[in-house]
């Protein structure tokens, strides 16, 4: 079978080729099984959708933004895995600049003697083993890292969410790369961060919302925990004047471990595997639930 795919709002030469490389054909909507749509923005998709419409795929990894909108008549998938390792790569980064205290370095006016430490031989617990999780356990792989991996269920190895706590204490670092769904607000809170040595790093790489930001401001405030790496932060984008801006234990990036200008690619690979599965009839990768909110 060649589907035909529509590829809106807007046309893309990596997405349509990839769609050809799968042995799908670029077509109208009107006449489509498929939709690549392109706009993160839920708000600017179409109202109503032609009925032979079969698949619709989403080009973020995220969809909480998006559950209002999709419907029981056709499969949705999302990029869930596509960017995996990019956003690992930063939170990798984000580990390493808080072990090595770059942050403090990089305001410094003048010869400091910032408290060190190397990556190796530190336990970073990872709260969500989806792709990025998985891919930052891969980077991590040739370090003398010990991983400890944390999930809804515990599955493969894994530790379920509700034995997160006990983790807690052990970590050098702890990396959120969760979803964001309603079970998964403020996971990060008070007691966690508590719960945290004061010479820990949380890194989060996921949403903002995973984090109570009031908990955190306390917590840096306090000397509780050793320091934030955030690339995603709840309000975002953080206001000017935010505490955080101005607290030093805080390191901050503006959402980017998933770059703008490698996004089309990472995202085209996605789609060439899907139109593949989707025109041999297979399963497809990254279906949505709506239920779980990913």
């Amino acid at each position: 079978m060649q589907p035909v795919v529509h590829v809106a709002p807007e046309s893309d030469r990596a997405i349509e080729d990839a769609v050809l490389a799968a042995g799908g054909r670029i077509g109208p909507l009107e006449e489509a099984a498929a939709l690549i749509w392109l706009d993160s923005n839920p708000e600017s998709f179409p109202d109503a959708l032609p009925d032979g419409l079969r698949w619709v795929q989403l080009p973020s990894a995220g969809v909480e933004t998006w559950l209002d909108r999709i419907d029981r008549e056709r499969l949705w998938t999302s990029a869930a895995g596509a960017y995996g390792l990019p956003v690992a790569e930063h939170a990798l980064t984000l580990m390493l600049a808080g072990a090595r205290r770059l942050a403090d370095c990089a305001r410094a006016a003048t010869w400091t003697a910032p408290p060190v430490r190397p990556l190796d031989g530190a336990t970073v617990l990872i709260i969500g083993a989806g792709g990025i999780g998985r891919a930052l356990m891969r980077l991590l792989a040739p370090l003398d890292v010990r991983v400890v991996a944390v999930t809804r269920r515990g599955r493969d190895g894994t530790l379920p969410a509700e034995r997160m706590p006990e983790a807690l204490p052990e970590a050098d670092h702890v990396v959120i790369a969760a979803p964001a769904t309603a079970g998964t607000r403020h996971l990060i809170g008070a007691s966690e961060l508590d719960a945290m040595r004061d010479d820990a790093w949380l890194v989060n790489v996921a949403r903002g919302s995973l984090v109570d930001t009031d908990a955190l401001v306390d917590a840096l405030a306090r000397g509780a925990i050793g320091g934030a790496a955030l690339d995603v932060t709840d309000p975002e984008p953080l206001p000017d004047g935010h505490p955080l801006w101005s607290e030093p234990r805080a390191l901050i990036t503006p959402h980017v471990a998933n770059p703008a200008a490698t996004l089309r690619r990472y995202l085209a690979r996605h789609v060439q595997e899907n139109v593949a599965r989707f025109a041999k009839g297979e399963a497809l990768l990254s279906p949505i639930d709506p239920e779980a909110g990913y």
